[in-house]
């Protein structure tokens, strides 16, 4: 004599079940092909930071997160030093701030230059050192930052106030015509001075393997469920005394 099966709590059963596998092998073939691509990222990142510079984009050339990004690249013009901005950071050296300033090129566009960094009170004293006429800058092409942190503060384009390197907002602010979309992090230059360039960290937070894992975990703790669902329903009944 068999258990009789009781069919709809099996069926509805049966179907979560899949529903649930399925969703969660989805997941973890999608973590997968993430891990693959942030592997191609890094490696194409780090091809870029040691590579020769090419020069820098024009000012209305198309570039991209995915495609311009941390490239290594040269550009001269003249430092519009009235117009520099500072930006509060968080440093290795205390409360810090970047120093943006414009540069602008033969054709009269102007590409904002993060200089480096600058302890707060020498940046609030002007206590660093500024460059006069032409100079040739070298550094790696960084996006611009137009959207803020979960708990970064708004610029003040009005007060001057600025939080985040948002360079949209920045040149407009200043009036510049034809600004570059981009800023350049500038390399090391003057070992020792203010302010102090070759700070960008270049870092990808990288976890989509501990992700997969973790989906096809929960893939093989539903099957595991549905086997000793399937077992219990379908083992003997136990014979009357």
């Amino acid at each position: 004599m068999t258990r009789r099966l009781r069919w709809p709590r099996l069926i509805l059963v049966s179907l979560f079940a899949a529903v649930l596998l399925t969703g969660f092998l989805r997941l973890g073939v999608w973590q997968v092909q993430r891990l693959h691509w942030k592997l191609d990222l890094i490696e194409r990142v780090d091809a870029r930071i040691h590579a020769s510079p090419v020069p820098a984009p024009a000012a209305d050339a198309e570039v991209s997160r995915e495609g311009d990004e941390y490239t290594r690249v040269t550009l001269t013009g003249t430092y519009l030093n009235d117009d520099e901005v500072l930006i509060y950071t968080p440093s290795d050296f205390g409360p810090a701030y970047w120093v943006l300033t414009p540069l602008q090129r033969d054709d009269g566009s102007v590409v904002m230059i993060n200089r480096g960094v600058v302890p707060q009170q020498d940046g609030e004293a002007s206590g660093f050192v500024r460059i006069d006429g032409e100079t040739t800058v070298t550094g790696l092409l960084r996006m611009s930052e137009d959207e803020g942190w979960l708990f970064s503060r708004d610029n003040n384009p009005q007060e001057r106030l600025w939080y985040r390197r948002d360079i949209g907002s920045i040149t407009r602010a200043m009036g510049f015509d034809v600004a570059a979309p981009y800023f350049i992090d500038q390399e090391l230059t003057l070992p020792g001075a203010w302010p102090r360039g070759g700070m960008t960290v270049v870092r990808f937070r990288n976890a989509h393997l501990g992700y997969a894992l973790t989906w096809f975990a929960l893939a093989l703790v539903v099957v595991a469920g549905y086997g000793l669902l399937l077992r219990y329903e379908l083992r003997p009944p136990p014979e009357a005394g």
